[in-house]
């Protein structure tokens, strides 16, 4: 409430200054002020090229904008989130309540972003998110100050099972971590795939981020499925698909899983990925004016290839660049900016996405194979692809 009460003695105070002659003055110094954009995003650990990549997106778009919000200047804050949930809540406040942030820019991880949420919900910042995909945040947690511009968990899996039983795999075999981002890309995967006519023979699972494979891929032998759906990410990833071709599996049973099994391991993974089939919402190799021109200028600014974390980044700076435009850089009229990114259509290197209800990207998803350590786009599996928003009740 004291946002609230803050912002409500302010409109007081101009009123009674616009009787005294007063008004102009007291308006231009409020515009003039520069607008604070907190990153928390992961700068060490395991995630932290990915927290780079996102922050050298959001830069690049709003530089491209003229390095402007809505004509105000912009003051930077950054804090690291070290993907540690136990330290959201608290990371969120700092930029929050000490660094006074207009935006709160993150985060990766979906633990984090729980932390996030909350502190989000409770100060009313505004609230973008990068990456992390889990359900929560645009579904029961939803909020109209919180707008996601990646990906739900589930949306890349929900793609998957159509594809698969197209190609003629009516069973198959899933396998993941037993962890949130797991069983949320199972959600997707299951619903897709039985409703397309599939049969999940067996769904397999370790703990996160456990990736000793050997026992479940000699199941998975034994089982003889048409096809195996997966969900991993990172180096656990690499080590899946190494070990997967290395159990005699690889050229035998098909490789299916979310974009991110092989995003950004193909080196790591090396021969053994080719021929595993994706669904993801870009892919380095989009074929279209917009996808070469901002790879250019990313890897010119740069020195280094953007990726999906970077396309999720960019979009963010140009989502945010669209709201503050549309009011004036005036981002305490909240009903005018949250209205103007509830609408925009963003023309994106992935290609063009809009806002769903619930705050999450209505996108394309396309449908990739590995062909020498490239993610080839060999269709595109869903044209708009929603996420549910189910229990979202904005307010």
């Amino acid at each position: 409430m004291t946002t609230r009460r803050l912002v409500l003695s302010r409109s007081a105070a101009i009123v009674g200054a616009a009787s005294t002659g007063l008004l102009l003055p007291e308006i231009v110094r409020a515009q003039s002020a520069k607008v604070r954009v907190g990153f928390m995003l992961p700068y060490t650990g395991t995630f932290a090229q990915l927290g780079v990549a996102i922050e050298n997106g959001v830069r690049m778009a709003i530089a491209e904008q003229g390095g402007k919000l809505g004509g105000r200047d912009i003051e930077w804050f950054k804090v690291d989130d070290e993907s540690e949930p136990s330290k959201g809540v608290e990371n969120a406040s700092k930029l929050v309540q000490r660094d006074k942030v207009d935006v709160l820019i993150g985060t990766v991880h979906s633990g984090v972003q729980m932390g996030i949420q909350k502190v989000a919900r409770d100060s009313g910042v505004l609230n973008l998110i990068p990456n992390a995909g889990v359900h929560a945040a645009t579904r029961a947690l939803c909020a109209p100050n919180v707008f996601r511009t990646s990906f739900s968990n589930s949306q890349p899996t929900l793609a998957l099972g159509e594809a698969m039983v197209k190609r003629g795999h009516k069973k198959a075999v899933w396998i993941t971590w037993k962890y949130a981002a797991g069983d949320e890309a199972f959600e997707g995967f299951k619903e897709s795939y039985t409703k397309a006519g599939g049969t999940i023979v067996k769904e397999l699972g370790l703990p996160f981020p456990n990736v000793e494979f050997q026992a479940l891929l000699t199941e998975i032998a034994s089982l003889k499925p048409d096809a195996v759906a997966c969900f991993f990410a990172g180096g656990g990833a690499a080590k899946f698909i190494r070990d997967y071709a290395a159990a005699g599996l690889k050229g035998k049973i098909p490789l299916y899983g979310s974009g991110f099994l092989t995003e950004g391991v193909l080196d790591a993974a090396g021969p053994a990925a080719d021929g595993i089939i994706t669904t993801m919402h870009y892919s380095d190799s989009l074929d279209t004016p917009r996808n070469k021109q901002f790879r250019t200028a990313y890897a010119t600014q740069f020195k280094m290839q953007p990726d999906v974390y970077s396309v999720q980044g960019y979009d963010t700076g140009l989502l945010l660049a669209q709201g503050a435009a549309a009011v004036k850089g005036d981002l305490s009229n909240k009903a005018a900016l949250y209205k103007a990114m509830e609408g925009a259509v963003i023309d994106s290197p992935r290609g063009k996405w809009s806002m769903s209800k619930s705050h999450n990207p209505v996108q394309d998803i396309y449908l990739r194979e590995v062909k020498n350590r490239e993610n080839v786009v060999i269709g595109t599996a869903a044209k708009a692809l929603a996420d549910s928003g189910a229990g979202c009740k904005m307010g």
